[in-house]
């Protein structure tokens, strides 16, 4: 079954601003919160659609390629990995949006016994630009890039310490990553939680760190990334590459890659969207006699014919030989655009036959007669 339109799934129109769209994400997230909802799994997986709506949809980039191509503009991820997205992930980035109402995102009070989630560290994103020929976009490719990040410790395996031993618990918050603040007021006591600031959300303390990351738990190096890029793309789309960006710092969840296209110039095609055009130039005598021609397609070369009376400007349609569209279903066409070339200098002899044309009247325009007369007498001049 295939994915809900993104404005369906927060219920908001197509024209919503951001603020109305952060609006409907909160009321969904809080409707459908797991810990409103404890072994509700119908619940749990709407608390996940809704937030993979408003990922993209909060992004003016992501939302703009859902306009134009839906989820295919998205190269069939969002930002969390599609299936793969976890509640730690959604917890991570969008837990600011709720603020300390009931307690903070990860607990609602009384809901689920008032347990806590640990601050969960995230990579940054990495941007990286792809160029492809026609031919790659025309049948979709697979790219290997080599791509300088930051990647989690060999030798702590990311966690920052020297050894399993280099921990205590932060006496500050005792091991939870957050600490809850009681104020009275007018209304009563007022519960609120928040990052604890000695451990910075983790719960624990480093006693001694990594000589190799010392303490981040990260390291710079390089990565040869395999990038599977479907057909039809066009210049500046992006596609998400979820995980394959920077390294977290004492392992939290990885950031995304951010694969964007770009295309080189063919020599002889022009590309109109899913459509190609090739300029054809062919002298007066084959505009005048016609032809048969050889041009070129994005996989090999084709052969066509030119009618004899072909006017400057005729355009030639060849269905089915443009690029496809990205989503995979029907393909654009190649457009020939038929030029006469008019030499700007031609020898003494070759204008005596021209002035003899002219004076035959055989350029006259004769609208609604018969052209066949009018060939076989051009026939002669060029034979």
């Amino acid at each position: 079954m295939g994915k809900r339109d993104y404005y369906e799934v927060l219920g908001v129109s197509k024209n919503a601003t951001k603020e109305e769209i952060k609006k409907a994400y909160r009321q969904k997230a809080l409707k459908y919160h797991p810990d409103k909802n404890p072994g509700d799994k119908e619940a749990e997986n709407k608390f996940k659609e809704a937030a993979e709506a408003y990922e993209v949809l909060r992004d003016d980039d992501k939302r703009s390629r859902y306009d134009r191509y839906g989820h295919a503009g998205l190269g069939g991820q969002n930002g969390f990995g599609g299936a793969g997205m976890t509640m730690e992930d959604i917890f991570a980035s969008f837990g600011d949006i709720f603020g300390d109402a009931f307690g903070g995102f990860g607990s609602f009070g009384g809901f689920g016994g008032g347990r806590t989630r640990q601050r969960v560290n995230r990579g940054s994103n990495l941007r990286v630009k792809v160029k492809l020929n026609l031919k790659e976009i025309a049948k979709g490719t697979e790219k290997k890039i080599k791509v300088t990040k930051y990647i989690s410790c060999p030798s702590c395996g990311g966690t920052g310490a020297a050894d399993s031993n280099s921990y205590s618990t932060c006496s500050t918050c005792n091991g939870s990553g957050q600490v809850t603040r009681i104020t009275n007021t007018l209304l009563g006591q007022m519960q609120s939680t928040s990052i604890c600031p000695t451990c910075g959300g983790e719960g624990k303390i480093i006693t001694k760190k990594c000589n190799n990351c010392y303490g981040e738990g990260i390291v710079k190096d390089q990565e040869i990334i395999k990038i599977n890029i479907p057909a039809g793309v066009a210049k500046g789309m992006q596609m998400t590459i979820s995980g394959k960006g920077n390294a977290a710092r004492r392992g939290g969840v990885p950031g995304d890659l951010l694969v964007i296209m770009d295309e080189e110039e063919h020599p002889e095609l022009y590309r109109e969207g899913k459509d190609l055009i090739y300029n054809l130039y062919i002298s007066v005598p084959e505009a005048i006699l016609g032809t048969n021609v050889e041009i070129p397609t994005v996989e090999s070369k084709v052969k066509i014919k030119i009618e004899p009376g072909t006017q400057p400007g005729k355009i030639l349609r060849l269905r089915g030989k443009g690029l496809p569209e990205v989503n995979g279903y029907g393909r654009g066409d190649l457009l020939v655009n038929v030029n006469v070339w008019i030499p700007k200098k031609i020898t003494g002899e070759e204008q005596k036959i021209i002035e003899k044309m002219i004076n035959s009247q055989s350029f006259t325009p004769q609208p609604g007669k018969d052209d066949r007369g009018f060939f076989e007498r051009m026939k002669s001049y060029f034979e």
